[in-house]
């Protein structure tokens, strides 16, 4: 099913930088990123796309880079998609499943998600993801590891989380991606993407909660029973430490970005007083001196800041208690010194740092190993676990034209129709036909004796009874009872009128 030819480009538009990765699958089912470039991002603004033109640019730098490195066209991409405008919720949805079908199969669960396109949604809104959450056939609510289809019912319903995005913000991402000359294959929710990257499938069935600590955003992903329950994005993060550090020390961004990535620490008590920073100063002015301890004591108050939004949202989605894996933290942000061990104590969940290494070829360039690529590798892999499915699709469906009937087609089948027993008309069956054949047939239920009894009475029946037409017998009896009734009258009047030997008329009416 694998093949190694296969390329999957993802694309990643964040806040400070935008990076394109080329991914190659190995024999060993590893990712080899045979391509990689990045440039500063222009015209993006906490994960939203402001200007087209400015990020489209950067888009080209970055797809040319990784291009010529690889030595392949890219000519689609698969693009991350965050920001404050992504909102999550919960729908129910419904479907009944036609009379003349056996079992749900693949088509009816389509539909049903397929449906939920239908929903109301907030003007200006698009649908980016649908998850179904649970199935529930007939009433019964299956567990998570039975596919419904399959299953014999005639109801389908599942509860689904459902995310969506500002439709003008969408738009704006393909509008830059098509202006770089690429087209897009799939949008995908960035702390989704980073799931793939930093997560295990043990991960996801224990319970996890994803927290992807970027340059604008700090994006938030919660699974349990290996399904995405909960997605936030919270539009604080890296940037506006590098803002605190740059107003509280009076020094320029980019010397505020330098500190916090090379000597910033969440913990103060963990950095020595006497250590301390020089800064140059600008022009003629002299160097300025910074404190570690003061740089620590700038970046805990906003990263507490930050730690108290994501612990919110993990007791709002009421899961706090179900996360065993505990919190993963990743992104650029996650390079923090000590971030780990506050986000423990200000959350109480076990926390450890996630590094997109796990399905990467073990000869990849350890500068992609990073938080901060967590998401275009995520990207990569989401690609080809798209392109899997597909195949898979496809091969199920090969195999069971070959032989055997395929679950659709079985699916499809109508229940077994049972015919009811056909009644014959009495009128026209002959009196010499009900032998003892029919009699046994319609008397199955009855005991010997009586079966016995009433074949005696047949053949006494049938021996009384005059052979020929039931009509023309029917007409003689009528035509013998009119002729004794005249007999009879004629009699009758000729002994009273003419005879006069009848004296008592009312005996005479009796015996007549």
């Amino acid at each position: 099913m694998n093949n190694l030819n296969d390329i999957i480009v993802g694309l990643d538009i964040g806040t400070t930088k935008i990076a394109c990765f080329i991914g190659q699958r190995t024999e060993a089912d590893k990712i080899k990123i045979i391509g990689f470039g990045k440039t500063d991002s222009k015209g993006v603004e906490r994960g939203v796309v402001k200007n087209i033109k400015d990020t489209s640019k950067s888009i080209i730098k970055a797809v040319q880079t990784a291009s010529e490195q690889a030595g392949v066209e890219v000519t689609e991409v698969y693009v991350g998609i965050a920001g404050q405008h992504i909102k999550s919720q919960q729908n129910m949805g419904t479907i009944v499943i036609p009379p003349e079908q056996r079992l749900i199969k693949q088509e009816d669960v389509d539909r049903l998600i397929e449906e939920q396109h239908n929903m109301l949604l907030n003007p200006g809104e698009d649908i980016i993801h649908i998850f179904p959450q649970n199935f529930v056939v007939d009433g019964e609510e299956l567990s998570p590891e039975v596919n419904p289809v399959g299953v014999s019912g005639k109801q389908l319903k599942s509860n689904f989380h459902i995310v969506t995005g500002n439709t003008v913000n969408l738009r704006n991402i393909h509008d830059s991606v098509e202006r770089a000359g690429l087209r897009i294959k799939g949008v995908v929710l960035e702390p989704i993407a980073s799931a793939y990257a930093v997560l295990d499938d043990d991960d996801r069935e224990a319970g996890v909660a994803l927290v992807d600590i970027g340059g604008g955003t700090t994006d938030i992903a919660i699974f349990k029973e290996g399904i995405i329950r909960h997605t936030t994005v919270l539009p604080l993060a890296g940037n506006a430490i590098t803002n605190d550090i740059k107003d509280g020390c009076k020094i320029m961004r980019p010397q505020a970005e330098t500190l916090k990535t090379r000597f910033g620490s969440c913990l103060p008590q963990n950095v020595s007083e006497n250590d301390i920073i020089s800064i140059p100063g600008l022009h003629t002015q002299p160097a300025r001196e910074i404190s570690m301890r003061t740089l620590a004591t700038i970046i805990k108050a906003r990263t507490e800041t930050i730690l108290e939004q994501v612990d919110f949202e993990i007791r709002k989605s009421h899961l706090e208690k179900d996360i065993f894996a505990g919190i993963v933290l990743t992104g650029g942000g996650a390079q923090l010194r000590h971030l780990k061990e506050l986000t423990e104590f200000m959350t109480g969940i076990d926390t450890r740092v996630g590094l997109p290494d796990a399905h990467l070829d073990k000869n990849t360039d350890p500068e992609i190993i990073n938080t901060m690529y967590a998401t275009g590798i995520g990207l990569v892999l989401h690609g080809f676990y798209e392109l899997d499915r597909m195949r898979l699709q496809e091969i199920e469906y090969a195999e069971n034209s070959d032989g055997g009937m395929p679950m659709e087609e079985l699916a499809n089948q109508p229940e077994p129709e049972v015919q009811p027993i056909e009644e014959e008309d009495p009128d026209k069956v002959e009196k010499n036909d009900h032998d003892d054949s029919v009699l046994e047939r319609y008397n199955g239920d009855e005991n010997e004796d009586e079966v016995k009894e009433k074949k005696r009475r047949k053949k006494l029946f049938d021996k009384e009874t005059p052979k020929g037409n039931p009509e023309d017998e029917k007409g003689s009896i009528w035509k013998r009872a009119a002729q004794k009734s005249k007999d009879a009258l004629e009699t009758y009047f000729k002994r009273v009128f003419i005879d006069g030997s009848i004296s008592d008329e009312g005996s005479e009416e009796r015996d007549l």
